[in-house]
């Protein structure tokens, strides 16, 4: 199953271009921008880091910077709309980019999906499987073009256990548990059916506010009446 495309939040190398190119307005406002590394900085900052108070010339640098191939534009999930002014030799945060789940800004609810069924699937086709089992077994798919640890898929499959969908038990080491070491927590398929409409009415597909969730952030699903209240009224 092919997932989506993506980078390491690596450092690259830096811009070939010489910085003696740049123009005596450029070269300070470059190095202003370099020293944000992954975080990059608005604009309207930069005016007030270099005290310049003419706009004209700061929006003709950035747009020179960006045409020469040193800098370039960052979009911010947490402020929809606004970009973040960054050095080309740096990806950006994923306190910026909101990590996995998003692309190019964008909550990226078919990614996520696919990145479900593939963990159903697995959970299906082995019987049972831990969380480090389904992870190889999606990596060595070759669908995964992105990076993918065991706390994504971790939260992944509590999702699928909110639905009901799959459950939790753990290894007794015995029967289907022979491979898996005593006490390791295991995930198996629900036999019954999932409540009817349970995934359809979660709140969060409807929700203005979800490119500012964050689970650290002042908006968070802990911090979600609606988000409580349909954990509430879902039949375990």
């Amino acid at each position: 199953m092919s997932f989506r495309g993506g980078t390491l939040g690596i450092k690259r190398k830096r811009p070939g271009s010489d910085v003696k190119e740049l123009t005596r307005d450029e070269k300070p406002m470059f190095e202003l921008i370099r020293s944000k590394g992954n975080m990059g900085i608005w604009k309207g900052n930069i005016r007030r880091e270099l005290n310049c108070d003419n706009i004209k010339v700061v929006d003709n640098c950035v747009k020179s910077l960006i045409g020469k191939g040193f800098i370039k534009e960052v979009p911010d999930v947490k402020a929809k709309g606004k970009k973040r002014l960054m050095a080309k030799e740096f990806e950006p945060s994923t306190e910026l980019t909101g990590g996995v789940w998003y692309q190019d800004g964008v909550f990226d609810v078919d990614m996520i999906e696919n990145l479900r069924k593939a963990c159903g699937g697995i959970i299906n086709r082995q019987k049972v499987s831990t969380a480090d089992g389904i992870l190889n077994a999606i990596k060595k798919s070759g669908g995964l073009q992105f990076e993918l640890n065991i706390d994504h898929i971790k939260l992944v499959l509590h999702t699928l256990c909110l639905e009901n969908t799959i459950f939790k038990v753990k290894s007794n080491g015995l029967g289907e548990f022979v491979s898996i070491p005593i006490g390791s927590e295991c995930y198996k398929i629900r036999s019954k059916q999932k409540k009817a409409g349970a995934l359809a009415s979660i709140p969060c597909g409807a929700c203005q506010r979800i490119n500012q969730c964050d689970p650290n952030g002042i908006i968070s699903p802990a911090k979600c009446e609606y988000y409580t209240k349909w954990l509430e009224n879902l039949d375990f």
